[in-house]
């Protein structure tokens, strides 16, 4: 039993579980205390946010990141660990786990690139107040208008 967890982690779980919070978000609108109105993602807890000391920054909530990454990679395990116990053939998946091993390899070093590009500070958890105007779900190359928030939503012209 330990092998086929093993292989079900280092195999598929972590690749799929890179893949899965890269791709799918969710966003939230949020008018923090003190600060601007700023964009934050994550899923299902914001753990990236807009840097407010300039334009081209990013705060990463290290422990909020964290518990995303057990959240997906516990929903993947599980996925995984039933479909395995449920399929009766045996299929030769190699070349589909060494794809997705590149892949989750080429997000992990593009997400490098761009915190190291932009001023980047990694903070353990999130410490201030906010209040949440809007949010929703997307998928990275969804383009979404960043809403205006002046007391009631108009839309960016």
């Amino acid at each position: 039993m330990s092998g086929l967890m093993g292989t079900l982690m280092v195999k598929w779980a972590i690749p799929l579980t890179i893949i899965s919070l890269f791709i799918f978000e969710k966003w939230w609108f949020i008018l923090p205390e003190d600060a601007p109105d700023t964009m934050c993602y994550g899923f299902p807890f914001m753990y990236n946010c807009n840097g407010w000391h300039t334009s081209m920054s990013m705060q990463i909530f290290v422990l909020e990141f964290l518990l995303d990454f057990v959240v997906v990679f516990s929903f993947w395990f599980a996925v995984l660990f039933f479909i395995t116990r449920i399929k009766k053939a045996r299929v030769n998946t190699k070349w589909i786990y060494r794809i997705s091993w590149v892949l989750a390899v080429l997000i992990i070093v593009f997400n490098c690139l761009i915190m190291s590009v932009f001023d980047t500070q990694f903070i353990i958890t999130r410490d201030f107040k906010m209040q949440v105007i809007n949010k929703g779900y997307k998928f990275t190359w969804q383009h979404m208008e960043r809403p205006i928030y002046n007391g009631t939503w108009q839309k960016e012209d």
